[in-house]
């Protein structure tokens, strides 16, 4: 178990990262290892997470990194991996939602509602279990943070984004609605937990700019700089981030 002497930043923070496949969740695990995190990932696909908590492993020297099948589509199933975390670890201090999905059309006509049942599971449904599961661990930490990473697209949606867009927004109000409950719930104390939106056009990362030697990826996001930008959520007053939108890149 965790020696019980935290009282804020990263240094020692307990920290879950949902959807840490990929390289968005290399670096988010890593950065967060760096800085003296214990961090618990889960991602749905076994060798996704495995790679990347193998790899974030590597990278941060044999920091504390674990990984964790989870569905997140159970409530159930989400609950006790927070529960789990808490029993385990003392306490639970943040929770980072980087479940991703995209799916469009050519035009709005041609948008297939199909897509939207995938996109609601994917960006909604994740978010509101999530936010559930690990709400009152991190009313009960001295610095909790839930931070989800959103698009630029959910505040000016493209005719061919009509699903992907609307997802985003209604994962966007249901953490700003977690940032107004952690508010209310302080009564007059002060405020300790917080609950973010990190607005992105896209992530680039190296495999990507390899595979497109040409592309200019203007105003998207380097999966190491979102990895900073993560990280700095405990580092400031949770009464500047909490219930905001951070952008990431311009807005449109």
């Amino acid at each position: 178990m965790t020696t019980d002497t935290y009282t804020g930043g990263l240094d020692g923070a307990v920290i879950a990262v949902a959807g840490a496949g990929g390289p968005a969740g290399r670096a988010v695990l890593q950065r967060l290892a760096r800085a003296g995190g214990h961090v618990i990932a889960a991602d749905a696909d076994p060798e996704r997470l495995a790679e990347s908590v193998d790899a974030a492993r590597y990278d941060a020297g044999g920091a504390d990194i674990t990984g964790e099948i989870v569905d997140l589509l159970d409530l159930e199933a989400t609950e006790d991996w927070a529960g789990r975390i808490e029993k385990d670890h003392g306490r639970v201090d943040g929770l980072v939602h980087l479940v991703g999905g995209w799916r469009g059309s050519a035009s709005f006509p041609e948008t297939d509602l199909a897509d939207w049942d995938v996109l609601h599971k994917l960006l909604i449904r994740t978010v509101q279990h999530t936010s559930l599961a690990f709400h009152d661990g991190l009313m009960r930490s001295p610095g909790g943070r839930y931070v989800l990473i959103s698009a630029s697209g959910a505040s000016k949606p493209t005719a061919g984004n009509a699903a992907y867009s609307a997802a985003k927004a209604a994962a966007e109000a249901w953490t700003l609605a977690l940032g107004d409950s952690f508010h209310k719930l302080s009564g007059d104390g002060a405020l300790s937990a917080a609950a973010t939106v990190l607005v992105i056009k896209a992530l680039v990362h190296d495999e990507l700019r390899a595979q497109r030697p040409n592309a200019k990826f203007t105003g998207f996001t380097d999966v190491t700089d979102l990895a900073e930008a993560i990280a700095e959520m405990w580092n400031r007053s949770p009464t500047e981030v909490n219930g905001t939108r951070q952008w990431l890149t311009p807005r449109p």
